[in-house]
């Protein structure tokens, strides 16, 4: 017989992974109220509140994807082409749009006024054409639904593989307002999504869902709640919506530890998991680099910091007094350009390589708080070469003198989230052989910032999986809408003489 949790004892040891233990705080057991629900994350034993107005919340979106996927069973797929048109179409209407644009600057003053980043919490122009370009090309991305994708014919009858939905896909976005057109995507297969958003950009994405999203399920004829809103400021709504085994996929885009905790949550529930976590991509230049390429590459993977962008780089000993300066001249570009300075973190060890002017000087960078004066230049200890530098507008990367390729693999394969790297080298060889010995989903031998779905598959992109947590199942680390489907075996019987 279970009983129903009614308070918190401080002091109550409560077990996790086997044989290890946490303790209830005496804050955590002056919070709990009946009704809440107490969530023990597996890997690290912290104990997760969420109160029962966040489990509501997530509970109901799910229930309204559960009945939806139902439904749209019975969807044409013309309906659903309809459905990205019209979705395209109100985001494309100025009047909608002043709308939505009116509810992100609310957003924005709200989160400047906490000291908040919004450096990608901005709804502008071209954020709202990508979005636009991706709906428009789930539109007319040919369907695979049904699709037979393989048949094996037997005396009298044959068993195909057939392309199905998956069922309900949970989403947990970073404060960016234009993750609908990515979450939608789920429904060319026929799935049906959930999300929550960070809760800056909520206000953006109650908008969208109202003036936007909402009209074009019902003018399209698909069912309400097909793409559903987690409506919670808090974090908890996001661990009760992954702890729910309804889902089918659980996909958490973001950063460092919230990500990481979000995939153990999913993972113990028995919940496939698409995780991004931890960003940053490497560059190597080894003693066969190409100087022109080279610097190319580090100014054109600086552009604007998203998980894709520059954040380490190793240059080959041989090389360094030449391509040290290339690579300082880059990085001081990409800041001018943004009409800012520059940020070097050195591993310890090689600063002998970097300019006295350099070491020397103070510069006045950009961090969500505002501007703040700092060295220009700080050590770094090598073991937190795989640290992502979130900067805001002041470009930030760590730099490394290597000993050779080998030392390069060894040091990404170690301290990287191991997601992206790009190797300067016209050495086919050394190409061939990185390739083979580096633990990274993404490898190229040019700028970074290629590693995104769209612009990489011409598709809108779900998510982008690195390898912290290994490598993945028979799938790209790159999660798009018509990648999430399940495979069902359909016999058909022509001779009714046939037995087993």
């Amino acid at each position: 017989m279970s009983l129903a949790l009614e308070h918190l004892v401080a002091g109550t040891q409560i077990p996790f992974a086997g044989s290890r233990v946490t303790v209830v705080s005496p804050e955590l057991a002056a919070r709990f109220q009946p009704g809440d629900h107490l969530l023990v994350e597996q890997v690290s034993g912290e104990l997760l509140l969420i109160p029962v107005a966040d489990r509501q919340a997530a509970t109901t979106a799910i229930e309204r994807a559960q009945m939806a996927f139902t439904e749209i069973a019975g969807a044409s797929d013309q309906a659903i082409t309809t459905f990205f048109d019209l979705f395209a179409q109100r985001l494309e209407d100025p009047k909608c749009w002043s709308l939505i644009e009116a509810a992100n600057l609310a957003d924005i003053d709200r989160a400047k006024a906490r000291g908040r980043s919004t450096t990608r919490l901005l709804a502008d122009e071209r954020m709202r054409l990508d979005m636009i370009a991706g709906l428009r090309a789930w539109r007319d991305a040919p369907t695979s639904r049904g699709k037979v994708i393989s048949c094996v014919e037997h005396d009298g009858w044959k068993v195909e593989q057939v392309v199905s939905p998956l069922g309900i896909v949970a989403f947990v976005f970073e404060g960016r307002p234009n993750v609908f057109a990515d979450a939608a995507g789920v429904l060319r297969t026929g799935n049906t999504a959930v999300l929550r958003i960070g809760s800056d950009a909520l206000g953006t994405a109650r908008a969208i869902v109202t003036h936007a999203l909402n009209p074009a399920l019902k003018d399209s004829g698909l069912p309400d709640g097909a793409v559903s809103l987690v409506d919670s400021v808090n974090h908890a709504a996001g661990w009760a919506m992954f702890a729910d085994r309804r889902l089918s996929l659980a996909v958490a885009r973001g950063s460092g530890h919230a990500v990481s905790q979000l995939g153990s949550i999913a993972q113990q529930a028995g919940t496939a998991v698409s995780l991004h976590g931890t960003g940053g991509a490497w560059l190597v230049a080894d003693r066969h680099a190409d100087a022109k390429r080279f610097a190319a590459v580090v100014r054109n993977s600086l552009d604007r910091k998203v998980c894709n962008t520059l954040n380490v780089c190793l240059i080959h000993r041989e090389r360094a007094a030449e391509l040290v300066p290339l690579f300082l001249a880059a990085l001081r570009q990409a800041g001018a350009a943004r009409g800012q300075s520059c940020k070097l973190h050195i591993v310890a060890g090689s600063e002998a390589i970097v300019p006295l002017d350099w070491q020397a000087a103070t510069v006045s960078v950009y961090r969500a708080e505002g501007y703040q004066d700092e060295a220009q230049v700080e050590l770094l200890p090598e073991d937190r070469l795989g640290q992502e530098w979130e900067w805001e507008e002041t470009p930030e990367v760590s730099l490394k003198i290597i000993d050779d390729i080998d030392a390069a693999v060894e040091l990404f394969n170690k301290f990287s989230p191991q997601f992206t790297v790009s190797l300067i080298s016209e050495d086919d060889q050394t190409q061939e052989r990185f390739f083979n010995a580096v633990n990274a989903p993404f490898v190229g031998n040019g700028v970074t910032r290629w590693v995104d779905g769209q612009y990489a598959l011409n598709k809108p992109e779900l998510g982008l999986s690195n390898w912290e947590n290994g490598r993945l199942f028979a799938r790209s680390a790159i999660l798009s809408g018509d990648g999430v489907f399940t495979i069902r075996s359909r016999m058909t019987q022509n001779d009714l003489t046939v037995k087993r």
